[in-house]
């Protein structure tokens, strides 16, 4: 672990939000924060994760803490991913490949957008650890296996197809200020994305049988039972941040329906208003078998590049630790609904009410 007394520039990860703040325009700062109309499901993220409370146990020796976990064979330094992110050359010029670097130099896995720059290769040649690659479906299935061949040739140890993004959403931030992020003009084969189906899942599998395959963006017990009866491999919780479907239920919320529907016969991912180590055990204890990290990592990336990144997931670590500690647990296998009780939220969600160090008056 990182000893603070070497930099004592970002302690903590508030501090880093702050600092992203300054250095991005409205425009940025505006599509990273936003979501979609009202912004209601950004905030039922946050308000389901308030909403779940620690059952601690004491008298439990904690001198050795092990937060590492598995990842498709890969030991990782925690138990996270970093996001598929658009447009990750908005807030840093690296993009993608910066965010890569970052990942495997920490030692944790990272999910690139198709629609972040450098690309395919350029952002596997950029990353040596363990990374999957995420697609925006623009074209047929020949379309779909070609991207996946690649990402196969490049050595991505997953593939993801993102499914609620059949119609682009109304973000309102965006609209207000006449925004429209570059990959958007002249974009074409939307009608593939929404006209995406089971049957283009189990073509995929019956193509590409070795390569784990991820469905991003569900949201039901039903579909994720349906993921695996059509060979999903990874089954992934995830409202897009809130930035698709308004007035959704909390990633967390879903989280037990489609732990309950899956069964054990295969992974589950969850992304959705995770910034604290505190929130990422507590995905962890509801069954998740990994926390994906979407905003959190780009205030980092935004604030200070590749060491930005790092210095995020550093203080996360220590976060993640100083809590499995005092909740009397020495190894996250040893989470599970236990540790876990409903409770009443004691602040009111926003996309940055797990920050209360803010200062609110500065245009956050």
């Amino acid at each position: 672990m990182r000893n603070d007394d070497d930099d004592d520039t970002f302690l903590n990860l508030h501090e880093l939000v702050h600092e992203a703040r300054l250095k991005l325009n409205q425009f940025a700062w505006d599509y990273l924060v936003g979501g979609a109309e009202t912004e209601t499901s950004l905030a039922r993220n946050r308000a389901a994760l308030d909403s779940v409370a620690f059952r601690n146990r004491v008298l439990v020796d904690v001198n050795d803490v092990d937060k590492t976990h598995d990842f498709l064979g890969h030991k990782i330094r925690l138990p996270v991913a970093l996001a598929p992110v658009g447009s990750l050359e908005t807030f840093e010029a690296g993009g993608g490949a910066t965010a890569g670097e970052a990942a495997s130099r920490f030692g944790v896995p990272v999910i690139f957008s198709s629609v972040t720059k450098p690309g395919l290769e350029a952002c596997a040649a950029a990353t040596p650890g363990p990374k999957i690659f995420q697609l925006y479906v623009r074209g047929d299935d020949d379309f779909i296996s070609d991207h996946a061949k690649r990402a196969i040739d490049c050595g991505y140890d997953a593939f993801c197809l993102t499914v609620d993004t059949a119609h682009y959403s109304r973000r309102e931030r965006d609209i207000a200020k006449r925004f429209r992020k570059p990959w958007r003009f002249g974009n074409t084969g939307m009608e593939y994305q929404a006209g995406l189906n089971w049957k283009n899942v189990e073509t995929f599998k019956s193509r590409h049988p070795n390569i784990p395959l991820i469905i991003k963006g569900i949201a039901t017990g039903e579909d994720a039972d349906r993921c695996v009866s059509s060979g999903v491999d990874v089954v992934y919780v995830s409202n897009h941040g809130g930035r698709q479907l308004d007035h959704a239920r909390g990633s967390v919320d879903v989280l037990p329906e489609v732990v309950a529907a899956v069964n054990g016969r295969a992974k589950v991912y969850v992304d959705g208003g995770f910034y604290r180590g505190a929130d990422v055990l507590k995905g962890i204890a509801l069954g998740a078998d990994l926390v994906v990290l979407g905003r959190l990592y780009v205030y980092g990336l935004a604030a200070n590049g590749a060491d930005g990144v790092v210095r995020v997931l550093e203080i996360l670590e220590d976060e993640i630790e100083c809590t499995m500690a005092l909740m009397g647990v020495t190894s996250l296998k040893q989470l599970d609904r236990r540790y876990v009780h409903p409770a009443q939220p004691m602040v009111t969600p926003h996309v940055h009410s797990a920050f209360p160090h803010l200062r609110w008056d500065e245009g956050y």
